[in-house]
């Protein structure tokens, strides 16, 4: 426990990187995040994951929506690159996403700003790196964008498909409890093999 304690704090240490590095990630504190969760991925641990929060935009959304792409865009793609120039991406499952859409319009919602409000019937999810096609865009929403139309993937299938990339078969990890099946993926969902390399 303590050589953990004594690792983590050398993994931690954002600093300890050449200025080049730091100024590729950008000076805020998602470009730090993103930085070091790289140093965590590139000393093997397993799972790393990065809030990157504030997307919930019901008003302002012209102002707050280009404000919070701003703030992920230049440190998202330094990870990226970076992982990819250390030979970790191929290795390394990079998901990126929410856990609803957004309305392909602005809304009101009661604000004088217009926003815009959830959508349960389309939304994206960006997956790269470990043992997913790259450059490859599967589904589509009608040309609204309202509606998944086209390969349209349940939040099942995702978890399966992650699982299956992680190296699990999700229909094995079913157990019984108080007479019903259990999994992780509610004991459905399919592989989306459209996606893997």
């Amino acid at each position: 426990a303590f050589k953990m304690q004594t690792e983590a704090t050398d993994a931690f240490n954002y600093l300890k990187e050449p200025a080049a590095i730091r100024e590729r990630y950008g000076n805020t504190s998602q470009g730090r995040q993103l930085l070091i969760a790289r140093r965590l991925i590139e000393r093997g641990v397993r799972f790393v994951q990065v809030w990157a929060g504030g997307w919930d935009h019901h008003q302002d959304l012209a102002e707050r929506l280009p404000q919070r792409a701003r703030d992920i865009d230049q440190p998202f793609a330094a990870l990226i690159s970076d992982l990819k120039e250390r030979g970790l991406l191929d290795d390394t499952l990079v998901i990126w996403g929410g856990e609803f859409g957004r309305k392909p319009v602005r809304d009101r919602n009661g604000s004088a700003e217009p926003g815009r409000d959830h959508n349960n019937h389309a939304f994206t999810t960006l997956m790269l790196g470990g043992g997913v096609k790259a450059g490859y865009v599967y589904g589509a929403t009608d040309e609204l964008g309202a509606r998944a139309v086209e390969n349209r993937v349940h939040v099942h299938d995702l978890h399966a498909t992650i699982l299956h990339l992680l190296g699990f078969d999700h229909t094995k990890l079913t157990y019984r409890y108080n007479g019903r099946d259990f999994r992780l993926t509610d004991v459905s969902g399919n592989v989306v093999h459209g996606i893997i390399a």
